[in-house]
């Protein structure tokens, strides 16, 4: 383990302890082939980092899934180590009933995940997306059968809305089931929407906010400086500079001015956040995994932090005032 003694959090009201960080392995067996993967995995653990996030879909037809599931059979008590969280929606078969939120495909996918996966159980069960055409009490059914079955212990869920979480735990408590303890939605600094009434939605029931692309996809990472290299030199991403340029020159010359690398401020002020858990970071390489550990090192004072808030600007608070008055 690295020096760096990592301050674990406890995940929403659950006593589950996790790493600030969660390492998110989208890119495994797209960007970072099976090798390159396994050794993201080993130096996580070695920085202490025990969150592991993937997904059923990822890698194309779970492949993803597989390629940690092997590493989990390296043995030295991998498994047991890992806090793993994987997601049920999505899924790549045309015929019915192959993906959503249906009792029938939330049990076929969590036994298919368990198989790729090569482990017996995992910890949290995360529903990619919210499904509308499905109701509460029939999802409930199939996550509180998974869970007296001891294939699943906690359920998430992912890219809802506040009204969605507060919906799904109250008709949980109704029958007498744990509910979500989690919620990993799109969150950083130039995406503040969720702040208005999902965080507001997550503190009061009791869910860790577990933020995806908390680095915009690479433009909160120095993307400036770095516009000609790798992903930020595509169209897409040079739109999306263009479009925020003048954030941006404030952003850059902010972090210049600390000392401290964009990433690492833009972990820092997630961090922050005592709604916040652990961001999820998506490393390509070993190199990137070791950089955003800096991000742990960094404490933001109040007036930087306001200085953040001039920069990107939120919604204005949370839901009604933000609007309202």
């Amino acid at each position: 383990m690295s020096e760096r003694q990592i301050e674990y959090r406890r995940l929403g009201r659950t006593g589950l302890r996790v790493s600030p960080l969660c390492l998110g392995t989208m890119n495994f067996g797209m960007t970072a082939e099976e090798p390159e993967a396994h050794t993201i995995m080993d130096r996580a653990i070695d920085h202490g980092i025990n969150f592991f996030d993937t997904a059923n879909t990822y890698g194309g037809g779970g492949r993803t899934e597989e390629i940690v599931g092997r590493w989990f059979q390296g043995g030295d008590g991998r498994r047991e180590k890992v806090v793993l969280a994987t997601k049920v929606y999505g899924g790549r078969d045309p015929w019915p009933n192959t993906s959503r939120l249906s009792a029938r495909h939330i049990r076929a996918a969590c036994d298919a995940s368990l198989r790729r996966l090569q482990t017996d159980h995992i910890d949290l069960y995360q529903m990619h997306h919210v499904d509308r055409d499905t109701p509460w009490d029939e999802i409930w059914q199939a996550m509180d059968l998974l869970v007296a079955q001891g294939k699943v212990i906690y359920v998430g869920s992912s890219n809802f809305a506040g009204w969605h979480i507060a919906k799904a735990n109250e008709r949980a408590a109704d029958r007498g089931s744990y509910g979500l303890v989690s919620e990993q939605s799109l969150y950083n600094l130039n995406a503040r929407m969720v702040e208005l009434e999902v965080l507001p939605a997550c503190a009061d029931y009791g869910l860790g906010v577990l933020p995806w692309s908390p680095l915009a996809g690479g433009l909160l990472g120095g993307a400036l400086a770095k516009s000609e290299k790798g992903r930020r030199s595509s169209d897409r991403m040079q739109a999306s500079i263009e479009a925020n340029r003048t954030k941006l020159d404030a952003w850059e010359k902010l972090c210049t001015d600390l000392g401290v690398p964009p990433a690492d401020v833009a972990l820092a002020w997630l961090l922050a956040n005592p709604a916040v858990t652990a961001p999820i970071i998506g490393p390509r390489t070993t190199e990137q995994l070791d950089g955003a550990m800096g991000a742990l090192d960094v404490t933001l004072d109040r007036e930087v932090l306001d200085q953040l808030d001039r920069i990107f600007p939120g919604p204005g608070g949370t839901a009604p005032e933000a609007y309202a008055w």
